[in-house]
């Protein structure tokens, strides 16, 4: 449960609509005047980085977005806000992320997109947004809960922008 109990279920019929809905997700945040944590949660194969890729093509990359499994981040530094995605599926120990100094990734106005964040726990910080993706008949549910204020004014963005879904 959030902490202001706020959330949106979404049915995403295909990978064009989960990528949609990040390219939503990043108009929304390049509206706000702080930094935006978004935890991405879901089995393998469920659309994790889909998402991610429309949160960094909504910001303007053009380029090809990768699902940093082995690096653990990979940096969008000339973007605006500056973003950075994480995956954590191969992280053996959350005590790893301080090695890498991972609260500076987290300060500022920067856009935080981090996948498998069960393997950071009690170093990460508390989301925004937490996304969950499931599968769901023939596409994903994408169930989206807000845990802090910005993370509740992106959400309700989000229901303005796609109240035809």
């Amino acid at each position: 449960m959030s902490i202001f109990g706020h959330e949106r279920r979404l049915f995403l019929e295909s990978e064009t609509e989960t990528e949609q809905l990040g390219r939503e997700l990043a108009h929304l945040a390049m509206a706000l005047d702080s930094g935006l944590t978004i935890y991405l949660d879901g089995d393998l194969g469920m659309g994790k980085t889909t998402l991610s890729r429309g949160v960094m093509r909504g910001l303007g990359h053009e380029g090809a977005v990768k699902s940093p499994t082995y690096t653990l981040v990979e940096p969008y530094e000339d973007l605006k806000p500056p973003a950075y995605h994480f995956d954590l599926y191969r992280l053996d120990d959350p005590e790893e992320l301080e090695y890498m100094g991972i609260r500076d990734y987290f300060a500022g106005d920067n856009l935080c997109l981090v996948e498998w964040p069960g393997r950071g726990e009690g170093v990460l910080p508390e989301p925004d947004l937490a996304l969950h993706l499931e599968l769901q008949a023939d596409g994903r549910r994408a169930l989206i809960t807000a845990h802090s204020e910005r993370g509740l004014n992106v959400l309700e963005g989000l229901e303005k922008v796609g109240a035809g879904r």
